[in-house]
């Protein structure tokens, strides 16, 4: 059983730039079935994040996700992981923070996203329905 952020994590990583709309980071994201985008913004000078609660928050304010872009809805006080983070300390800043999603970085590179959903896989024991059909396929 991995105990290890570097071994639950995805390392599917989608970063998008801060103009892209909401719309399009949802397509994006469903693309490649993930819950949250890095976003790069070298302007603003760091790695935030854009998550789905983020998009159907703004959806449910009654805002247009053609309108909207990323850069209006990032968090930018991200809270990273490392690899080497015991996935109990991942668990842990998420609980504290109140978010799912945490942005793991080596040496200050987008490595991987990991989720409450990873961690529940990983400590359930149960391989991720997605990974079985795929491998299957």
């Amino acid at each position: 059983m991995p105990t290890l952020v570097q071994d639950a994590m995805s390392t599917v990583v989608l970063t998008i730039g801060p103009t892209h709309s909401l719309r399009q980071a949802a397509e994006l994201m469903s693309a490649r079935r993930v819950g949250a985008a890095v976003v790069l913004d070298p302007d603003a000078g760091g790695i935030g994040i854009l998550t789905e609660r983020d998009i159907l928050n703004s959806v449910g304010a009654g805002q247009d996700p053609e309108q909207e872009t990323a850069q209006g809805h990032t968090t930018t006080d991200v809270v990273f992981a490392g690899p080497r983070w015991t996935l109990h300390e991942a668990a842990q800043a998420m609980a504290h923070g109140g978010f799912r999603h945490l942005i793991v970085l080596d040496e200050q590179e987008p490595v991987g996203v990991v989720s409450v959903r990873d961690i529940v896989r990983c400590w359930s024991g149960i391989p991720d329905a997605y990974d079985a059909t795929v491998s299957a396929g």
